[in-house]
């Protein structure tokens, strides 16, 4: 028995080698855009899993409502001040706190609402005293030191270096009220240790 199809193949046997052949190509097809797939996933699933994500950060840190309030003021204080020494003289050690703090304002409202969903209150201000305390401890005195002398303004701990303004620190009290119980604690955070 002879088929005629279009000039397509002309006898049954050739009719079901063409139809193996495209039954394979598709699956070989099909294979092909499968492993495309799962190199495409691979990058993504690498970054998920180095990324350690959690829906809820805050449910992932393992970190008390306090804890993450001074984790916060930490990095929030190392990102205003970073920049400050190349812009601000000595002289002008005065308007560079006015610019840390306008800059950390942001950052103490976030830390203060961070928790309002939990039922935990967060009130966080500066504390000149413990700044001081800081300054005088840390900051070496007397004619052969390497910088020139620490002042606390505002609750900001300045040193001048080579007649720049270096932000060392800051001092705050945080008070954590939930409604079991309300802790208050003073943190000084250090941004150049030395």
């Amino acid at each position: 028995m002879v088929r005629v199809i279009d000039g397509g193949p002309t006898t049954a046997e050739e009719t079901n080698a063409a139809a193996g052949r495209e039954r394979r190509n598709r699956g070989q097809l099909v294979l092909l855009a499968a492993v495309a797939l799962g190199v495409a996933l691979v990058p993504l699933i690498l970054a998920y899993l180095q990324l350690g994500y959690h829906d809820d950060v805050r449910a992932g840190t393992g970190a008390s409502p306090a804890e993450q309030a001074e984790q916060t003021l930490q990095r929030g204080l190392h990102e205003a001040t970073a920049d400050v020494p190349f812009e601000y003289s000595w002289r002008d050690r005065d308007a560079a706190v006015g610019e840390v703090r306008r800059r950390l304002v942001p950052i103490l409202d976030s830390i203060e609402r961070s928790s309002l969903d939990q039922g935990v209150a967060i009130t966080i201000s500066y504390n000149g005293t413990r700044a001081g305390e800081w300054a005088d401890s840390n900051c070496p005195g007397g004619p052969s030191r390497e910088f020139g002398p620490c002042l606390v303004d505002r609750g900001m701990i300045v040193q001048d270096r080579q007649d720049r303004t270096h932000v060392l620190g800051a001092a705050f009290d945080v008070t954590v009220t939930t409604p079991e119980q309300e802790r208050q604690f003073s943190v000084t955070i250090v941004h150049h240790p030395e």
